[in-house]
């Protein structure tokens, strides 16, 4: 299974970042300026979203997304042929699974994309994310931290028990992303508790009325992120 003979370091001397909820080629290249290591299009959701976009117009944006920048297929999707088409169409470098995909079935999207990474969410709730999550790392290529309601399953804008999620960082044996109501304003204080492999934000460098990404937010939340970085102390 993948996932099960490695471990990843708990407290990574790079945290990445990921801008989610692309929706044009303008928003694109704003948040690559911003240093952005990878770029979330948000295709096949099971509500409506402002920042949903379809799969032609995804790809035409990421055809323009320069080279070592990841492209992330976000999808609430559970039908696998779908997913696997879906990504296909879009030329992606990595697919983030939401809602019930089951776990198991990831190996069956694997095998027909071989050279795309996978990332499940795991909604931080309770104890009982922590199994979830283990699981989640024993077929995953990484773990997606996310935070849930009863309506959304993510871009919620809610942050959720840092203190679970690096809990899960420390059992982990695959990277984990951390998101869920992450801002320019909380995302040093969420890297120095979590020790995340990596941080994702969508709503937070909105532009006010949004959809559509802030210039200025994104270039605050890349100074936030190098800031905690820059200051991360080992974990002794």
């Amino acid at each position: 299974m993948p996932g099960s003979d490695r471990k990843v370091d708990s407290a990574p001397d790079i945290v990445r970042f990921k801008i989610c909820g692309i929706v044009s080629k303008e928003d694109a290249l704003l948040a690559v300026a911003s240093g952005a290591d990878a770029l979330g299009f948000l295709v096949g959701l099971d509500y409506p979203s402002d920042d949903e976009i379809a799969e032609e117009a995804a790809a035409e944006i990421i055809a323009v997304v320069p080279p070592f920048v990841s492209t992330v297929l976000v999808t609430h999707r559970v039908d696998t042929a779908w997913i696997v088409a879906a990504a296909r169409t879009l030329g992606c470098s990595t697919i983030q699974l939401h809602g019930s995909f089951p776990i198991e079935r990831i190996p069956d999207v694997r095998a027909a994309l071989p050279y795309v990474k996978i990332s499940r969410v795991a909604h931080v709730e309770d104890e009982g994310s922590l199994s979830v999550a283990a699981s989640i790392g024993d077929w995953a290529d990484a773990v997606h931290l996310d935070t849930r309601t009863a309506t959304r399953l993510g871009g919620t804008g809610l942050v959720h028990d840092w203190r679970l999620s690096a809990r899960i960082v420390r059992q982990s044996k695959v990277p984990v992303i951390l998101a869920g109501g992450l801002t320019p304003q909380n995302v040093k204080q969420a890297i120095e508790v979590v020790r995340p492999y990596a941080v994702d934000v969508n709503s937070g460098v909105d532009l006010d009325g949004g959809p559509g990404k802030s210039a200025e937010k994104l270039r605050a939340f890349a100074d936030a992120v190098r800031r905690a970085q820059s200051e991360l102390s080992p974990i002794g």
